[in-house]
C-alpha cells in the first residue's frame, strides 16, 4: 500500500519522500505509480500535464533518516507485524524532527502498543487507508492514549485536503471500526467451513446474489489468507480467545494456499481472477446472519465510545465498499429481532462472540444507534475530540437559501444529489419549516451543481416489503407537503431528472429546464416503479397516452421534448437557468397576491378529481374567501394607481 498511499499525497500537490529498504522495492514502486497515472490518464480521470507533475513530486530513497529528516508528516506502511512495526517507528522517531508527526497505517494493532517505545509519543496517530488507497476513499484516523488533540486534529484535517473521507476513532480499539465490524463476520465464514455447513463457492455466489461485488472467500483470498489468519490471532488476544477456534483458514496458510499472492486458496487464480466454480447458491446462510454480527460488532463500539454512530456507517459504507452500514441496518429492524438471531448464532457456533450486546439484552438498540445514550466511560472521551470550533460541520443534505421573498431549496448529496433517507428527512424538515415562513412567497427547488437529481439511491437497506412500503408512503408524504404548501414551488431540472428526482419536479408547480437536460423513469427497467407519486401525477399533467409511454418504456426525454408536451414551461441554456430561475421567482413573489396564488393552485389540483360542478363549486368558495382580504384590496389599489402592489399574504 505505501506507493499507492504515496501518489495520493503526490496527486492533492504534496511533496512526497518514498523510503523502502531495497532499490529494487523502490522500482517497482516507481513503476506501479506509472501504471497508475497512465491508466487515470487514458480514463480521462487526469491531464498528461497532472500526470507528470505527480510524477516530479514524488522522490525515491532507500536512506529512512534521509527520508524523514524534514518531514512535516511520516506515514509508515509496513507489513503488519508487530515488532517490525515498532522498529521502524522507533528509527523515525530518533531521525525525524521532534514536531514532526509520525503516523501508522496499521490495519489492527492499536496505537497505543506502538507509541510504547517512541520518544514524544504525543505526536503519533493512525491514520489508516483503505486497499487500493487511490480509490477507496476512507481513512481512519485513531487516537492512542497519548496522541494529543492537536495531532489528531491535524492528521484528520490533512486527510481531507487530500482528498479522502476521513473518520474519528476516538478510542484506540484493535482493529479500529471497519476491521473491528468485520471481524466476527470473519468468525463466522470460518465457523461455517468448520462445522461443514456449506462449501465457499455456495456461500460466495449467495454474497453475490445479494448485490455485493465479491463474496467473503473471495474477498480473503484477494486479501490473503496469512493476513486474515494473523488478525484473527490477533484478536484472540486482544479481544476474545474465541477467534482462536477458526482452523479453516489457518489449514489453508499452513498449505501456503494464501489466495491470490500464491496463486491457489479457497480457489485457483489466473490472470489475476479467482476461478469460481458454476453452481447453486446456498441456501444455508443468511443476509441477516452477517448483518447481525456486524450490528452487534458496531454496538460494542458505541458503548466503548470508540466512534459516532455517523463515523461508524460511513466507515462500513465507503471501507467495505459497501451500499449501507450497519446503522442503516438497525434503522430497519427491531430491537427483538437482532435479540433472538444473535442469541440463535451463540448457541449454533458455541461462541460468546455472537452474544448480544449489553444495550440489545436491555432492549435500547434504537437509542444507542440514534447517540442518544451516552455511556459515562466514554463521555470524557467525546467531550476531548469535539470538533475545534470555526470546523465545518458535516454537510446537510438539503440547503436553503433565502433572498428577500424566495428560498431556494437545494439538493446537496454528491455529483448526482441522489435521494435518499436522511436526505428525505432533511427536505420534509426544510419544507415544513419554510411552510410556516411568512416572508417566503416562492420557493426554487435545484440541485447543488450540474444535476438536479438522478433519482432514489436503490442501494439503500429495507428488512422486507412493509419497510419498503413505508419508505414509498414516507416519499409520497414529503413531496405532497411541497405540492400542498401554500407557497408557489418552481423545480429548476439541470443535468438528470430521473425516478424519484423527476416525482420531485412533478410535485412542484411549475418546471424550468434545461434543454439538454435528462428526464425520465427508469423504475421498470430495475423491476420497480415509481413510487413516490409519478404513476399518478405524469398522467394528470400530460395524459394517461403519454405518461403510459413513458413510464412503460423506460425512455428518456431532453428538455425540448419535455416542453413540447407540457411538462416543462420555460427552457434556459445551463450556464443561465439559476439567474434566470432566481429572476423569474422573485418577480413571481412580488407580482402575485401569496392566497390568491395558494387557492388557484389548490383548484387546480383538487379540480383533476372532481367534476365539473364539483370544481365551479370549489371556484365559487374560493372567490368568497378572497372578497374582503388586504391583498385584494391593495391589488386593485396597485392597478389603479398604475404601481407594482406590495401583497402581504392578508
Amino acid at each position: 500500500m505505501g506507493h499507492g498511499i504515496a501518489e495520493v499525497f503526490a496527486l492533492s500537490g504534496l511533496n512526497v519522500v518514498l523510503n523502502d529498504v531495497s532499490q529494487e522495492f523502490l522500482d517497482r514502486a516507481k513503476e506501479n505509480i506509472l501504471g497508475s497515472l497512465t491508466k487515470m490518464k487514458n480514463g480521462n480521470k487526469i491531464t498528461e500535464e497532472k500526470l507528470k507533475l505527480t510524477l516530479d513530486k514524488i522522490f525515491y530513497t532507500t536512506d529512512l533518516k534521509q527520508a524523514v529528516s524534514d518531514a512535516d508528516i511520516i506515514l509508515e506502511a509496513v507489513p503488519e507485524i508487530l515488532d517490525l512495526k515498532k522498529k521502524v517507528l522507533s528509527d523515525v522517531a530518533n531521525s525525524c524532527r521532534p514536531d514532526a508527526i509520525i503516523a501508522s497505517n496499521t490495519s489492527n494493532f492499536k496505537i497505543t502498543t506502538l507509541q510504547e517505545d517512541i520518544s514524544h509519543p504525543e505526536r503519533v496517530a493512525g491514520m489508516h487507508f483503505f486497499n487500493p488507497p487511490v480509490v477507496l476513499k476512507l481513512v481512519e484516523v485513531v487516537k492512542g492514549e497519548r496522541t494529543s488533540q492537536q495531532t489528531f486534529d491535524s492528521v484528520y484535517d490533512l486527510t481531507k485536503k487530500i482528498g479522502k473521507v476521513p473518520i474519528r476513532v476516538m478510542k484506540d480499539s484493535p482493529g479500529f471500526v471497519v476491521n473491528r465490524i468485520n471481524a466476527p463476520e470473519s468468525l463466522l465464514f470460518c465457523l461455517l467451513l468448520d462445522k461443514g455447513i456449506d462449501n465457499p463457492d455456495a456461500i460466495d455466489r449467495f454474497a453475490r446474489s445479494q448485490g455485493l461485488p465479491m463474496g467473503p472467500y473471495e474477498l480473503m483470498d484477494y486479501v490473503g489468507i496469512d493476513t486474515v489468519v494473523h488478525s484473527m490471532e490477533y484478536y484472540s488476544k486482544e479481544l476474545s480467545p474465541d477467534y482462536a477456534k477458526c482452523s479453516a483458514f489457518r489449514n489453508l496458510m499452513e498449505k501456503n494456499h494464501l489466495g491470490r499472492k500464491t496463486g491457489h486458496g479457497f480457489y485457483l487464480w489466473q490472470d489475476g481472477r479467482a476461478q469460481i466454480p458454476a453452481g447453486d447458491v446456498s441456501s444455508k446462510v443468511e443476509l441477516m446472519d452477517v448483518l447481525a454480527v456486524e450490528l452487534n460488532e458496531a454496538v460494542k463500539l458505541l458503548e466503548e465510545g470508540v466512534a459516532t454512530p455517523e463515523d461508524i456507517e460511513t466507515g462500513v459504507r465507503e471501507g467495505m465498499n459497501r451500499p449501507f452500514g450497519p446503522i442503516s441496518v438497525a434503522q430497519g429492524l427491531t430491537n427483538s429481532e437482532i435479540l433472538s438471531k444473535l442469541t440463535d448464532l451463540s448457541k449454533k457456533f458455541e461462541t460468546t462472540v455472537f452474544e448480544p450486546a449489553n444495550s440489545i439484552k436491555e432492549g435500547k438498540l434504537k437509542e444507542i444507534i440514534s447517540g442518544k445514550m451516552k455511556r459515562e466511560d466514554h463521555r470524557e472521551t467525546q467531550k476531548e475530540t469535539q470538533k475545534p470550533s470555526g470546523q465545518a460541520a458535516s454537510e446537510d443534505p438539503v440547503i436553503v437559501e433565502r433572498k428577500g421573498k424566495v428560498a431556494r431549496v437545494i439538493l446537496n448529496n454528491g455529483r448526482l444529489n441522489l435521494l435518499n433517507q436522511n436526505l428525505m428527512r432533511s427536505l420534509d424538515a426544510k419544507l415544513q419549516e419554510l411552510s410556516e415562513d411568512r416572508e417566503i412567497y416562492v420557493i426554487i427547488v435545484t440541485g447543488q451543481g450540474e444535476v438536479f437529481s438522478a433519482g432514489a439511491e436503490l442501494s439503500q437497506f429495507f428488512s422486507g416489503g412493509i419497510d419498503f412500503m413505508d419508505g414509498s408512503r414516507y416519499g409520497q408524504s414529503v413531496f405532497r407537503r411541497l405540492s400542498e404548501m401554500r407557497k408557489i414551488t418552481i423545480a429548476e431540472i439541470k443535468g438528470y431528472a430521473l425516478g424519484g428526482g423527476f416525482e420531485l419536479s412533478l410535485a412542484c408547480d411549475i418546471r424550468f429546464s434545461t434543454p439538454e437536460a435528462k428526464i425520465g423513469f427508469p423504475e421498470v427497467q430495475r423491476g420497480l416503479l415509481p413510487g413516490w407519486g409519478g404513476t399518478q401525477r405524469l398522467p394528470r399533467l400530460i395524459g394517461m397516452s403519454r405518461a403510459s409511454y413513458l413510464i412503460l418504456s423506460a425512455e428518456r426525454i431532453n428538455g425540448n421534448e419535455a416542453k413540447e408536451i407540457g411538462i416543462v414551461s420555460r427552457l434556459y441554456p445551463p450556464e443561465g437557468i439559476d439567474d434566470e430561475t432566481i429572476k423569474f421567482a422573485d418577480e413571481l413573489s412580488r407580482k402575485v397576491a401569496p392566497g390568491a396564488a395558494y387557492l388557484a393552485k389548490t383548484l387546480i389540483s383538487r379540480g383533476m378529481d372532481s367534476s365539473l360542478d364539483d370544481g365551479f363549486a370549489m371556484e365559487s368558495i374560493s372567490m368568497g374567501l378572497i372578497f374582503g382580504t388586504e391583498d385584494l384590496k391593495e391589488g386593485i389599489s396597485a392597478f389603479m394607481q398604475k404601481r407594482d402592489p406590495e401583497f402581504k399574504g392578508k
